[in-house]
Formats: C-alpha cells, sequence, structure tokens
C-alpha cells in the first residue's frame, strides 16, 4: 500500500491517518509505504524526470507482492537448509529462540542447554543495516515510548517461549509437521485481533523523532561486537577448579549445541536481512493488515514461507507429521494456544514481529532496538525465574506469567489511546491522549 506526498518534512506520519506531520512547500516527492514496525511510513526513493517522478525498477519490484513472495519462501527454503546443516529440528530460523540463545551465551541465565551466539542474528541485522545504507534509507530515530517496548519485548518473548517459538518457528514447525504449531498460529492469530482492536481504539505509542548518529549506528556496532565474542571466545575468569569461564558460554549438548556452521549461517542471515529490509516482510503484519484493511501483501509471504519450507522438508526428508515426539515441542495446546495470544498481542501493539524488530534496528531505530533488548533480558527472566516451557511442558509458572502479561499489556494498551483531531486547513494533527 502506496501513497505520494509532496513534502519536506521525512518524519515518519500517523500510521492510522497517513498524514504527514507537517505539509511544507513541496521542493522533493518522496513515496511511503505502509509497513510493519516503529518507523510507519517507510520513504522509497523517487527519480525525477521531467517534472514527473518514477520508482525506480529497484523499488517498483521490492514494493510488489513478488518481492514479499521471494522474501518469505527465501526464509522458508533457507531455513529448512540450516535445519539439514545442523540447526535444531524445527528451527532453522527463529529470532525469539535464538535471542534466547545469545542471552544464555552472555551469562544472562544459566540454562546450559541454550547457550550459542547465534549468527542467524548477526546477518540478519548487518544485512539490513547494509542495504538500507546502500539504498539511503539508513535513518537514526527514537524516542517513541522506549522503555514500554522493553517491557512489550519483555513479555513477547515470555509467551513465545511458552510456546517455544516466535511467528516464523509457528510457521516453519508446521511446514516440518508438527501440529502442536496449529494451536500456537491460530492463539497468535488472537493476539494480533485483540492488537488491531486496540489500534482501532486508538492504542499509540507515539511517533519518533529524528536523532544523532550514534542513535542508529549503536545497535549494528553492538552487534558486530557480539561476531568478535563468538569468532574469538574470549575467556576472562576462572571457576573453583581454575578452569577458564565466560563471558561467553557455549552449550555442549542440547539445541544450544545444534548449530549449522558459522559462516553459513552468518551469509544466510545477511541475504534474509536484505531482502527483509527491502521487502519489509514481516508475519505479524500479515496478520494485521488482513484484519484491518483486507490487504493480502504481507500475508502473502508468510504463504510463501510455509509452502516453500514444507517443500523443502519433504524433499530433505525433514517432514514428519505428527504431534508426539516432535522437536523443541511440546503438545499442551492450551498453552501453545496461551503463549502465542501474548506473544501476538505484544508484537502488534510495538509494530512487529522479532524479526522485523531486529531489521528495523539495524536501519537505525532505536525505539525497535529497545524491544530487542526487551527481548534479551525477557528470555533471561524466562530461564531464571522458571517461566519457559521445555518439550515435557509448560513450566508450573509459566502460564501464570502469560495472564499477567496480558492483564498488562491490556491495562497499558487502554490507557496508551489517543483522540486525534484532524484540521483539513492546515494538514496539522492534534494528538490527545485519553484519560
Amino acid at each position: 500500500m502506496t501513497a505520494l506526498f509532496l513534502y519536506t518534512d521525512r518524519d515518519a506520519a500517523h500510521p492510522r491517518t497517513g498524514i504527514p506531520p507537517r505539509r511544507e512547500r513541496a521542493t522533493e516527492a518522496v513515496t511511503y509505504s505502509l509497513g510493519a514496525g516503529s518507523g510507519g511510513w517507510q520513504p522509497a526513493h523517487v527519480n525525477q524526470m521531467e517534472g514527473v517522478f518514477f520508482m525506480s525498477a529497484h523499488n517498483r519490484f521490492f514494493a510488489s507482492r513478488w518481492a514479499m513472495i521471494l522474501t518469505g519462501g527465501a526464509i522458508g527454503a533457507l531455513a529448512a537448509l540450516l535445519v539439514k546443516w545442523g540447526n535444531p529440528g524445527n528451527m532453522g530460523l527463529c529470532m525469539a529462540c535464538f535471542i534466547r540463545d545469545i542471552s544464555g551465551a552472555l551469562g544472562l541465565h544459566r540454562a546450559a542447554s541454550v547457550q550459542y551466539i547465534r549468527p542467524e542474528v548477526i546477518g540478519l541485522v548487518l544485512g539490513a543495516s547494509a542495504a538500507a545504507i546502500g539504498f539511503k534509507e539508513f535513518r537514526a530515530r527514537g524516542g517513541s515510548a522506549p522503555l514500554l517496548r522493553f517491557l512489550f519485548g519483555n513479555l513477547a518473548i515470555i509467551g513465545a517461549l511458552v510456546f517455544l517459538g516466535c511467528p516464523w518457528r509457528a510457521y516453519l514447525r508446521l511446514s516440518g509437521g508438527d501440529w502442536n504449531a496449529i494451536p500456537g498460529i491460530l492463539g497468535l492469530a488472537a493476539g494480533v485481533f485483540l492488537g488491531v482492536l486496540l489500534l482501532k481504539a486508538g492504542f499509540s505509542l507515539g511517533r519518533n523523532q529524528r536523532g544523532p548518529a550514534p542513535i542508529g549506528f549503536a545497535f549494528p556496532a553492538l552487534v558486530i561486537l557480539l561476531l568478535f565474542l563468538l569468532v574469538f571466545a574470549p575467556m576472562f575468569g576462572r571457576d573453583a577448579d581454575g578452569r577458564l569461564v565466560g563471558p561467553i558460554f557455549f552449550s555442549e549438548n542440547g539445541p544450544g549445541a545444534q548449530h549449522a556452521p558459522l559462516l553459513i549461517s552468518l551469509f544466510i542471515g545477511l541475504v534474509i536481512g536484505f531482502l527483509a529490509q527491502r521487502s519489509r516482510f514481516c508475519t505479524i503484519a500479515g496478520l494485521r493488515d488482513l484484519m484491518l484493511m483486507g490487504d493480502t501483501h504481507f500475508a502473502s509471504g508468510i504463504v510463501s514461507l510455509v509452502g516453500v519450507a514444507f517443500l523443502a522438508n519433504l524433499a530433505l526428508g525433514q517432514f514428519k507429521p505428527g504431534f508426539a515426539d516432535q522437536p523443541i515441542a511440546h503438545t499442551d495446546a492450551l498453552w501453545n494456544f496461551g503463549g502465542m495470544v501474548l506473544a501476538g498481542l505484544a508484537f502488534t501493539l510495538a509494530g512487529g514481529c522479532p524479526g522485523r524488530q531486529l531489521i528495523l534496528a539495524g536501519e537505525g531505530d532505536g525505539d525497535a532496538a529497545m524491544f530487542v533488548f526487551g527481548l534479551l533480558t525477557g528470555a533471561a527472566i524466562s530461564h531464571n525465574f522458571n517461566l519457559a516451557s521445555t518439550p515435557a511442558g509448560p513450566s508450573p509458572y509459566g502460564p501464570a506469567a502469560v495472564v499477567g502479561g496480558l492483564l498488562v499489556i491490556l491495562v497499558v494498551g487502554l490507557a496508551m489511546r489517543e483522540r486525534l483531531v484532524v484540521s483539513t486547513e492546515s494538514m496539522q494533527v492534534t494528538q490527545e491522549v485519553k484519560a
């Protein structure tokens, strides 16, 4: 969905009205596409030719449905290959699980079986940064309720780890024959639906603002540091027996010890990061826009992901249908559903799934980076407080955390509603927070 605005200010318009913050004398043309993320309307470059503005062939393609299908298909195919090359079953790409593993590798939690710095996450961010810089879309910005975004990140991953997967993994589990993913996907849709109701009621975290360059480059720089820690694995301490330990920890068994070769994982992350940045791929947007506007643009990427991943799993002998004995999954349908309701609601209000948030952080969005930090610390909370599920089922405290998290988000969502007053003469938007 695109609209052409002639104005000088490139700050994001309000996502529900599409009206830019200021309309001044037209000096340039900028095409804005409604994307999934805290940045709202995303700029695409426009060339001037004899007074008429045309999108470049590259931007026309990546604004099309075919680009969304390509990105979804690439994620599905490459995720299946990553499993073949060593990643855990039905977990070729799972941003929630991978951030959980990174949290453990940094010592934020001590669940020994899930500690590894996942190169796919590093590649995803750096690929997005390279694409944004190369096509002049890198823009340092922030200031849109960062503390609430951090909280939403905490709660989102608590729900995801009760289900055992992010939206990407939910669809990948389905394409691998894990029918336990079905209640999870239904829960995800229910959470997005609740989010859409709040958006219609006026929920907003406020518009972000341009900031100095260090705000935009801080997160990619930290990701480069992660790559350094992965490659060199420095040991700064010793345990009681005198053996070198930490600060980086690596699993010796379990999901954290299962991974594809570093360079392959990093390269695949770079490719997907580039494609997802250019196409604005987001699984949450697929459901949100379908419910909010009846638009299937983003949803076509989800269909492509599931279809290609299914065919790839079938070709690689990785399709194993059933409920029992699925890799890193449990059979409790109620809390597979409930966990993803919480995750889906948090992702919707924050503006995108974990993959989309990483892409936004890579292109300079400090608010998305705060959400990712929320995911990182929320994963530590999940394991340190025994909230995360295991293949045996939900933990004793996970369901209570899901219910409590839903209550917190609903209270925040109702409190953060705005009333828009639009003056057509001055083209100004007045936002009033409802008491």
